[in-house]
């Protein structure tokens, strides 16, 4: 990461932007859930335009990546990202039968809290204050949190299949390609659990690194 200061300010207010922008999120479904008695349907009325915008401005961390003003490099983030925005944008965004789905509301809770986690802790990394149990929180909450938001992106997705079949989706767009949109969802069905599972193996690697680290440098400061 940048020692700039310059560069340190500009990733704490963008962290802690996000950090509270899914916060916002979070309570926004949780109020309509608990308002209707119900999470079918509510959860993308209430979050749905918040979560679009925010998911899409991450694309700065693609940015951030790529300059080198954090170690993250360009692909994990790109990856990551391309693959939800693609998944709230192109598929949620426009299909209005998966919104009422209850996977729809179990994915974007997953994804808030674990947006909850990650962002505080990068923007109190930046300022050298992040505690041990925020750490440890961060790589030890995705071990459960991660699996359930792919498992709701996947079945959304499959479930929208008929709807992007029926409606030939993003036909304009596809028809310079030898496939349509359907048959390239399809194949994100099936190559998108092998790109997760890498960032998912990547993120235990370091879990081990992290931790430690973490783990060491809060036993030097206990004994000061």
């Amino acid at each position: 990461m940048s020692s700039s200061p310059f560069v340190k300010s500009y990733l704490f207010a963008y962290n802690f932007l996000q950090a509270s922008s899914w916060t916002i999120s979070l309570l926004s479904i949780v109020s309509s859930v608990l308002s209707s008695k119900t999470i079918n349907g509510g959860a993308y009325s209430a979050a749905g335009y918040l979560i679009s915008v925010i998911q899409a401005a991450a694309v700065l961390e693609v940015l951030h990546g790529a300059i080198g003003i954090v170690p993250s490099g360009f692909l994990s983030p790109l990856m990551q990202w391309s693959g939800r925005t693609h998944f709230i944008l192109a598929i949620v965004g426009q299909i209005n039968e998966v919104q009422d789905s209850p996977w729809l509301a179990i994915t974007l809770v997953a994804w808030c809290i674990g947006e909850m986690i990650r962002y505080p802790h990068y923007a109190l990394t930046c300022l050298g204050r992040c505690p041990y149990w925020l750490t440890y929180l961060r790589y030890t909450g995705f071990i459960i949190i991660y699996p359930t938001g792919l498992a709701g992106e996947l079945l959304i997705m499959y479930k929208a299949l008929p709807h992007v079949k029926e409606r030939n989706l993003y036909a304009n767009f596809f028809s310079v390609f030898p496939f349509s949109y359907y048959q390239f969802l399809w194949a994100v069905l099936l190559v998108y659990p092998f790109l997760w599972l890498k960032l998912y193996l990547q993120l235990f690697k370091q879990r081990k690194s992290k931790l430690g680290k973490a783990e060491k440098h809060h036993g030097k400061r206990k004994k000061m």
